[in-house]
C-alpha cells in the first residue's frame, strides 16, 4: 500500500476545527496522469474505430481498461524518474512525490503493476499486435524519452513517437496489424504533438532551463528555430491530415473539415513566427491545438461510419 503524508484541506473554518484530510485516492489518482491518460485512451478508441470493424463488445472493453492501466502505470513510472526535476520547477512541484504525498518505491511499484497487467491484458484477451505495440509505447515513453530530457532537444520527437502509437494500437486491435490507416493515424498524432508540445515548452522555457532541461525553447531564444520547427511539423500534419482522403476510406466531409483545421492551426502558427514568438501567440498554438485534435479525429470517425462507402 502507498504511504501517503497526512495532508489537509487549505479551506478549514477558522474556530479551532480540524482540517479536513484530503483522501488518499486522489494523490494515486494524480500519479497516473488522468487527462493525459484519457487522451491516450481516447486516441486508441479513434483507432479502433477508424478501423470500421465487426464491434466486439468483450474485445473493446479490454482494449480500453488495459490501454488505461498501462497508460496510467506509464505516467507513474515518468513522475517517479522525474520527481527530483519536478520539484524544481513550479507547474510540477505539487506532484504527488515532489510535494512528499506518495513514496517514491510505492509510485514505482505501482507503475510497474499497471504496466504489466494492462499489456498482459491486450495479449491475452484483444492480440499479440496490439499488445506489443502497447509495449512499445510504454518503454519509449519511459525508458528513452523519459531519461533523454536531460540530454537533448530531440526527446520531443521522441516523446511524439510514443503518443503517436495509441491509435495504431487501436487499429491493430480491430485488424491484427497495421495497414495504411494505422500508419495515417500514427502520423497525424506524431505531427500534431510537434507544435502542441512546442508552444507548451515556450510559456514554460524558464522552468525547463531551471531544471537543466535542454528543450528547444531554452536553447533558442528568439524562437525561430522553435517556428521553423512548428512550421515545419505543421506542413506536414496537413499532409498527414489528408491521407484518409488519399487512401479512400475517408470523403469529402472528413476531407473538408480537414483542410479548414489545418488552415486555421497554420495560421496559428505563422503568427507565431511573424509577431517574433511571444508568449501569447505560443498560448493561441497550445489553445488551438486543443480543439485541433478532437475535431479532426470526431470528424474522421463520423465520416468513416455515416458517409464513406
Amino acid at each position: 500500500m502507498m504511504a501517503i503524508r497526512p495532508q489537509t484541506d487549505s479551506s478549514a473554518k477558522p474556530g479551532g476545527a480540524p482540517d479536513r484530510p484530503i483522501p488518499r485516492w486522489t494523490h494515486v489518482l494524480d500519479l497516473t496522469k488522468p487527462r493525459l491518460s484519457l487522451l491516450s485512451v481516447i486516441t486508441v478508441l479513434v483507432g479502433y474505430m477508424a478501423a470500421r470493424p465487426a464491434i466486439d463488445g468483450a474485445t473493446l472493453g479490454h482494449l480500453m481498461v488495459g490501454t488505461s492501466l498501462a497508460a496510467g502505470g506509464a505516467a507513474a513510472l515518468n513522475q517517479w524518474w522525474e520527481r527530483s526535476t519536478d520539484a524544481g520547477m513550479r507547474r510540477t512541484r505539487t506532484r504527488p512525490l515532489p510535494a512528499g504525498h506518495l513514496r517514491p518505491g510505492s509510485a514505482l511499484a505501482a507503475g510497474l503493476l499497471l504496466c504489466l497487467v494492462g499489456t498482459a491484458q491486450l495479449a491475452l484477451w484483444v492480440n499479440l499486435a496490439a499488445a506489443l505495440l502497447l509495449a512499445v509505447t510504454v518503454s519509449l515513453y519511459v525508458l528513452v524519452y523519459t531519461p533523454i530530457k536531460k540530454r537533448t532537444h530531440w526527446c520531443t520527437e521522441v516523446g511524439a513517437v510514443s503518443g503517436a502509437l495509441p491509435p495504431a494500437i487501436g487499429w491493430a486491435a480491430a485488424e491484427g496489424g497495421l495497414g495504411p490507416g494505422g500508419w495515417i493515424l500514427f502520423g497525424i498524432l506524431a505531427f500534431w504533438q510537434m507544435p502542441h508540445f512546442h508552444a507548451i515548452a515556450w510559456l514554460y522555457r524558464r522552468d525547463y532551463a531551471a531544471v537543466g532541461f535542454p528543450m528547444l525553447a531554452v536553447i533558442d531564444p528568439q524562437g525561430k528555430r522553435v517556428g521553423r520547427h512548428m512550421t515545419a511539423h505543421g506542413l506536414l500534419l496537413l499532409l498527414f491530415s489528408l491521407g484518409p482522403v488519399a487512401f479512400g476510406f475517408a470523403g469529402f466531409f472528413y476531407g473538408a473539415a480537414a483542410l479548414i483545421l489545418n488552415g486555421l492551426f497554420l495560421g496559428r502558427i505563422l503568427r507565431f513566427n511573424r509577431a517574433g514568438a511571444p508568449d501569447d501567440a505560443a498560448r493561441r498554438i497550445f489553445l488551438a491545438s486543443l480543439a485541433f485534435l478532437p475535431l479532426l479525429l470526431g470528424t474522421l470517425v463520423i465520416d468513416i461510419w455515416f458517409f464513406a462507402n
